[in-house]
């Protein structure tokens, strides 16, 4: 994978809870690396076909593998204001050069 292909900016989150002024705990966001990444959105070619057991999922992001960051279901990527939630987290090949993780789309509540 080059960084021709990389050409997508994309953030990955934590929700983490933190203490306000007044002492409540809310939950917020916390950047825990913000990286170029390639991004394909789910479309019927034979290799989203062939991923059938992550039918949830609706884009795929890959990109170069952190140190010091392990990427696990339990965060999001912001990408072009839209946020996923990561369902699957793997590294490719085995070699330990890059991530690619499988996310599904999460929809905004309207308040």
């Amino acid at each position: 994978m080059s960084y021709g292909k990389m050409n997508t900016f994309i953030d990955i989150i934590s929700i983490a809870p933190s203490k306000d002024a007044d002492g409540f705990v809310t939950t917020g966001d916390h950047v825990v690396a913000s990286v170029r990444a390639y991004k394909e959105d789910r479309h019927g070619n034979e290799r989203w076909a062939n991923m059938a057991a992550f039918s949830e999922a609706t884009a795929l992001f890959r990109f170069r593998k952190i140190p010091s960051v392990e990427v696990s279901p339990s965060l999001f990527i912001v990408c072009e204001e839209k946020r996923y939630r990561i369902t699957s987290a793997e590294n490719v090949r085995g070699r330990g050069m890059y991530v690619e993780c499988l996310c599904e789309l999460v929809e905004r509540s309207v308040n």
